[in-house]
């Protein structure tokens, strides 16, 4: 078998790794988007924290992504997801015990160690592209995100038949059963094969960029705002819909209902974003995505009934995809390989961080200027990112 051959064979296995590894690590936040409000109603001390959990856990997240990019440059990205793993199921049991304990700020430290976990699981699409080359790197990242096709399965699945396993504290067993999901994903991690860390990564020495000077090339920031865009603008809208729906007169399982085809639209089209973007251009999906978000925002303008907020939903979920992961594949192409541990924890700390924000924003501008307001905002952020996105991709498609 030629070398080639073997790499050929090295990627393929890693992605296949790497995708079972998102579907039990990505099965984490919806446990804790749909009953994080719920347990904070019962446990917080006043219902304006009710959905503090869900907010600090992507606090977690964001604050998560340079301390897991460190790890991975020092230790390797296998030592370091391990290492990723342990946070997860450490979540999963603090969470458990906050809810038997009655101890809302444990709770919420179960949540928030939740969300350092994430940051080694968001990274994963990053990782598929190691020792992929060319046209693989889209295809990679694009598999990569099937994972989360299928944790969108599993977590509310395992809500449903775990959430009273635990007789007097509800919804507890949900939360140890994300332990477990975490507990599952060594055996399966413990399998990849990544590239081992150089001795000079992150020093001066191998003449890498510091994250300033990644931020101050064109290539790298559009690359970036995208994917904060992209994701922002999905967490802004996402997060305060359920809340305007049962506001504006819908039942609480119409809300849920809207919510799992939004999550399903995010994932579904990843068999497929990869190839559009080997055939049209990172650039031309990026920018495809952030026009369907801004449809989504104007199908949601349009009116109140819940057919509105079903499709709005669905079209960002696919705008979110094509957005995203566009995004992502243009971080990939613009740094060196020296390079990839600070640029993607950069990239992705600057994500989850606006994706915090937003969280914590959403439902504040919606009890104060509602769900119009809400959408409004969606086509400025767009077009701060559209006009530059389309004239970079004018500029490359010129011979």
């Amino acid at each position: 078998m030629t070398d080639v051959t073997q790499d050929q064979s090295v990627v393929r296995r890693n992605i296949f790794i790497l995708t079972a590894a998102q579907a039990l690590g990505a099965a984490s936040p919806p446990i804790i988007i749909s009953l994080g409000g719920l347990v904070g109603q019962t446990l917080a001390p006043s219902p304006n924290l009710a959905t503090l959990p869900v907010s600090v856990y992507s606090l977690g997240l964001a604050i998560g992504t340079l301390p897991a990019a460190f790890f991975m440059r020092r230790l390797g990205r296998r030592n370091a997801y391990l290492l990723g793993t342990l946070f997860g199921f450490a979540s999963g049991l603090i969470a458990t015990f906050g809810i038997s304990a009655a101890s809302f700020a444990l709770f919420c430290l179960g949540t928030f160690t939740a969300g350092f976990y994430g940051a080694y699981v968001q990274s994963y699409r990053f990782a598929a592209t190691d020792m992929a080359t060319g046209d693989q790197r889209a295809k990679a990242i694009s598999w990569v995100m099937v994972g989360g096709l299928i944790a969108a399965v599993i977590g509310p699945q395992l809500v449903i038949w775990t959430r009273d396993a635990l007789p007097g504290s509800g919804f507890a067993g949900s939360f140890l059963s994300q332990a477990v999901l975490a507990l599952l994903a060594i055996p399966v991690l413990f399998f990849l094969r990544a590239p081992k860390p150089s001795a000079t990564t992150g020093s001066q020495v191998d003449g890498g960029r510091t994250a300033m000077q990644l931020l101050a090339t064109p290539r790298f920031l559009i690359s970036v705002i995208a994917g904060v865009v992209s994701y922002g603008l999905m967490t802004f809208v996402m997060t305060a819909a359920p809340i305007a729906m049962v506001g504006h007169g819908h039942s609480v399982d119409h809300a849920a209902l809207g919510i799992q085809w939004h999550v399903l639209a995010m994932f579904a089209p990843s068999f497929f974003t990869g190839y559009l973007i080997n055939w049209f251009g990172k650039e031309k999906v990026t920018a495809a995505g952030l026009l369907l978000i801004a449809v989504a925002g104007a199908v949601a303008l349009s009116g109140l009934h819940l057919a509105h907020f079903w499709v709005s939903l669905i079209i960002l979920g696919l705008g979110w995809n094509f957005g995203f992961i566009g995004a992502t594949a243009m971080v990939a192409a613009a740094h060196l390989p020296n390079e990839r541990s600070r640029a993607q924890g950069t990239n992705d700390f600057m994500v989850f961080g606006v994706v915090a924000a937003a969280s914590f924003f959403s439902g504040n501008l919606l009890h104060a200027s509602g769900w119009q307001a809400i959408n409004w905002l969606i086509f400025p952020a767009v077009a701060f990112v559209l006009v530059p996105l389309v004239w970079r991709a004018a500029s490359s498609a010129k011979p």
